[in-house]
């Protein structure tokens, strides 16, 4: 009973996986080159930023923490003179390359989920429990990518108002919405 409960919560996670991968390629549909780059927040948090970051991330938590190491070249966590360059796009990078990139560790992280076992053996060093199984990685990179698409989903509202459900709704609901809650919220304070 086991192999069929693994199974089934691998082949559950990597399918959510799958599709909150491609909600963050969506979040870049129809934007010009400025906005998907523009920092939105005070940390220049950004759409094509937070593609970028998760290039990254899948590419370590996937490759080399089952010894599995994408064999493209990606830049380290470790080497503090790039901290946080993974998390936006420079002039020289494009759109393209980005999001390629972002495919191709897709195909490596689905390969490396595919060929091994749910309870399957991983290190993180830079984790406080280093041991790992591919099934403590498949959530933690299930909640990090659904993490930053809700950043990506507010991104893309406060660029030009794009939301996942409001192509039944016009303009005039959202206003009405936003005065309901914004008298409660007065209410309430």
């Amino acid at each position: 009973m086991s192999v069929v409960i693994d199974e089934f919560a691998k082949e559950y996670l990597h399918g959510d996986l799958r599709e909150v991968r491609e909600v963050m390629l969506h979040k870049l549909e129809g934007l010009g080159e400025y906005d998907i780059r523009r920092p939105l927040t005070g940390t220049g948090t950004n759409l094509l930023g937070l593609v970028k970051h998760l290039t990254l991330s899948e590419s370590r938590y996937f490759g080399e923490v089952f010894g599995r190491p994408f064999p493209e070249p990606m830049a380290r966590w470790d080497d503090l003179g790039q901290r946080g360059a993974d998390m936006w796009a420079t002039e020289h990078e494009t759109r393209g390359e980005i999001v390629e990139r972002y495919r191709r560790v897709w195909e490596h992280s689905d390969g490396t989920i595919e060929a091994l076992a749910i309870d399957a053996p991983g290190h993180v060093p830079w984790w406080p429990r280093p041991d790992v199984m591919l099934f403590n990685v498949l959530v933690h990179m299930l909640t990090e990518t659904s993490r930053h698409a809700g950043h990506a989903d507010i991104l893309r509202e406060q660029l030009d108002g794009a939301t996942g459900t409001n192509a039944q709704r016009d303009e005039a609901f959202w206003e009405a919405r936003r005065k309901e809650i914004e008298r409660a919220a007065k209410a309430a304070g």
